[in-house]
């Protein structure tokens, strides 16, 4: 997919630390931008809300799932209730997992 940005010259400096950052960790302008989205918009959402927002389960199965947390599965992790019940792959819930905590990560106060 392709994307355009169109902007001002009052956005420059916007620029300026995209691309400052995309060399910090060796990435593409257009990386950098998707990353500060994807943090942005996965910021305080939970596991089954991004991997519905990812196409990997529907909003039955997040219900299917909580609801076995509820009653069968009361000391475990949802993700771990979705790889035993074979719902997703390892893959996923990691994929998921990295994605929440860079939403998370985004919310800290630098010290």
């Amino acid at each position: 997919m392709q994307t355009t940005i169109y902007y001002s010259e009052e956005d420059a400096y916007l620029l300026k630390q995209v691309d400052a950052q995309g060399k910090r960790e060796r990435k593409s302008r257009s990386g950098v931008i998707l990353s500060i989205l994807e943090q942005q918009l996965e910021t305080e959402k939970r596991l089954g809300e991004i991997l519905i927002d990812l196409g990997l389960v529907t909003h039955s199965d997040v219900a299917k799932i909580l609801q076995l947390q509820r009653t069968r599965f009361t000391k475990k992790l949802f993700g771990e209730i979705l790889l035993e019940e074979q719902v997703v792959s390892p893959d996923a819930v990691e994929r998921a997992l990295v994605i929440q905590a860079r939403g998370h990560k985004s919310e800290r106060v630098p010290q």
